[in-house]
């Protein structure tokens, strides 16, 4: 049996006052690929967020790659998420800058010190999305598609364990989205556990795996059924 490296037992999440989702209880081993989905405002991005510690586990347990979400110091939050790849929807690239300059932002805020070092890992990431040549470029001169395969390489300068990405093919359109899914089945299939919070139903159907709902407050798993999942409904739903 793999790792356990997520664990949430009877947590409740919280965005700022309000409880967003209850009684949480969910297991998540090494290698695993996990999607959460829900309705907008059901709780997707404000789970991870928890995962991370942009939101304090204030009820129940949790841990994440051995770090104690309810107990977690103030000084040990820069060391889980280093072991995190994180890949927002919005990008948040440092437009003011080139590639090759966010990337070496990125490293040298992690502890990189060595100048081989940082510019071949920088090497390797960009490789690992196909954009070789992408380093000189600037953030705003490339497309949405090539900008969230940046974010990805971003992501993965560290050597990530897990990769949190939320709703990571919200921008982009279905041929860019299926090319962004295939490559992480790609980093997936090399052992990264990935959790995607997505309503992009189409993709889950191209791209199987398993999934929970966040759902009237609470985290449910889908077991899948004799009959596959109305996705059609719940983007129907998701458009009201």
């Amino acid at each position: 049996m793999a790792e356990e490296i997520i664990k949430l037992k009877n947590a409740d999440i919280y965005q700022q006052e309000s409880l967003v989702l209850k009684e949480v209880n969910l297991t998540l081993h090494q290698g695993e690929f996990l999607y959460i989905i829900g309705k907008v405002g059901s709780g997707k991005t404000s789970l991870l967020k928890a995962f991370y510690h942009e939101i304090p586990l204030v009820n129940g347990e949790g841990s994440i790659l051995g770090y104690d979400l309810h107990n977690i110091k103030m000084n040990e939050i820069p060391y889980l998420r280093r072991r995190l790849g994180i890949i927002f929807q919005d990008f948040q690239l440092l437009h003011d800058r080139s590639v090759q300059k966010n990337f070496e932002f990125v490293l040298r805020a992690t502890g990189w010190r060595q100048e081989r070092a940082i510019q071949d890992r920088i090497a390797e990431v960009l490789n690992l999305v196909e954009m070789p040549d992408a380093g000189s470029k600037m953030p705003h001169r490339l497309s949405g598609g090539e900008q969230q395969r940046i974010v990805i390489a971003r992501a993965m300068l560290n050597n990530p364990q897990i990769i949190l990405a939320d709703e990571p093919t919200g921008n982009l359109d279905p041929e860019t989205s299926r090319k962004l899914m295939e490559l992480l089945q790609e980093i997936n299939r090399d052992g990264v556990t990935v959790v995607m919070a997505t309503h992009d139903y189409e993709m889950i159907r191209l791209f199987p795996a398993r999934r929970v709902i966040c759902e009237n407050g609470e985290l449910k798993e889908l077991i899948p059924p004799p009959e596959p999942l109305d996705f059609d409904m719940l983007l129907a739903e998701e458009e009201i």
